[in-house]
């Protein structure tokens, strides 16, 4: 007489039922022992091989490689690089400094390279932060772009500032591209730092002045404006027509020092000025300069892009002129960036 299948007997050899669904992880034999186990690389001829099943052992966790590096970290190293400056850095990302130097050090040990050199207080990259620093700002930015759903349909092309723009020609630049390319927004935006978001990823190009050393960028001098000194508006250097650099050293000078251009050595050796005064960004300098904090040395077309009651722009005589340049990075870009380098070089040549 038949009976059941006893689920607890082992079917015959070449008899596998195939389980129902749902019961397979439930099957209630106890696994055999290891004596009883197939030898490794050797068939089992009643039992098919079992699957090997990898299951998760909290106690060794699998290597992090590929998911240590994330976004934040990119973004945190570009930022020092930037700044040159931790605590900088993280005000620029919202984050504390110490969130920042976590991220900084936890980027560097997956990478078991040393990017930033701490032994000074002004952070400097090292020569391997200086080439992963483009790499990683290129990653951001295609990421950035990737998701950005507005650019997909009308890709705007990002040109950022640190201050003062193209000069007297921003209007006629901004007004021709709309006529022209009325299709391709052009955003122009103001960033707080040497190249204007350039290394960072957050523009297309940027309008800069004078000497810039980031590597993996291409310039193109646009044009060269003069100099002008600001200083106090009811001080007594301010009814003068004209001034010469010596006439600002005896009181302070207030240097940008994130993205201005004007340092101690724009002054001959023997003589520079007494004192310096540091702020980090355009209004914070003329906010300093309308108090009577000391005076500043500027290009001529933040006269006119920056006006301020408290403040008055006077020409110098004897400083170098400051060359305005268009910068972008080497390498693939915007499909618009020609277009915006042929047309800036059209409105400078009309005057």
């Amino acid at each position: 007489m038949s009976r059941p299948e006893d689920p607890g007997h082992t079917a015959s050899p070449g008899h596998h039922p195939t389980p129902a669904t749902g019961q397979a992880d439930r099957d209630p034999r106890p696994a055999p022992a290891a004596a009883d186990q197939a030898a490794p690389g050797q068939a089992d001829p009643g039992h098919p091989p079992a699957p090997v099943i990898h299951r998760a052992d909290p106690d060794h966790p699998p290597a992090p490689a590929s998911r240590a590096v994330e976004l934040r970290h990119l973004r945190a190293f570009l930022a020092v690089a930037e700044e040159g400056n931790v605590t900088r850095a993280a005000a620029h990302l919202g984050l504390t400094q110490p969130a920042v130097s976590r991220t900084l050090a936890a980027l560097e040990r997956h990478l078991g390279l040393r990017l930033v050199d701490r032994s000074t207080h002004h952070l400097a990259l090292t020569p391997e932060g200086v080439a992963f620093r483009d790499k990683a700002a290129a990653a951001v930015a295609a990421f950035d772009e990737a998701l950005d759903t507005g650019r997909l349909r009308h890709w705007p092309l990002r040109l950022g500032h640190a201050w003062s723009a193209f000069g007297p020609y921003t209007t006629p630049l901004l007004r021709a591209w709309r006529e022209r390319h009325p299709a391709t927004p052009l955003e122009l935006l103001r960033i707080d730092d040497r190249t204007a978001g350039l290394t960072r990823g957050e523009v297309d190009a940027a309008l800069l002045r004078g000497p810039v050393h980031a590597p993996g960028l291409v310039t193109e001098v646009l044009f060269t404006e003069g100099r002008v000194a600001a200083v106090t508006a009811d001080g007594p250097l301010a009814s003068r027509t004209s001034l010469r650099l010596a006439d600002l050293v005896d009181g302070p000078v207030v240097l940008n020092t994130v993205s201005g251009i004007t340092t101690p050595e724009l002054w001959p050796p023997h003589a520079r000025p007494a004192a310096t005064l540091t702020v980090a960004n355009t209004d914070d300098w003329l906010a300093a300069i309308a108090a009577g904090r000391g005076s500043g040395v500027s290009a001529a077309s933040t006269a006119a892009i920056h006006p301020h009651p408290g403040v008055a722009y006077v020409p110098l005589d004897d400083a170098p002129g400051v060359p305005v340049l268009l910068a972008r990075r080497d390498g693939p870009g915007h499909p618009a960036l020609p277009k915006l380098a042929a047309l800036a070089r059209e409105i400078v040549a009309r005057g």
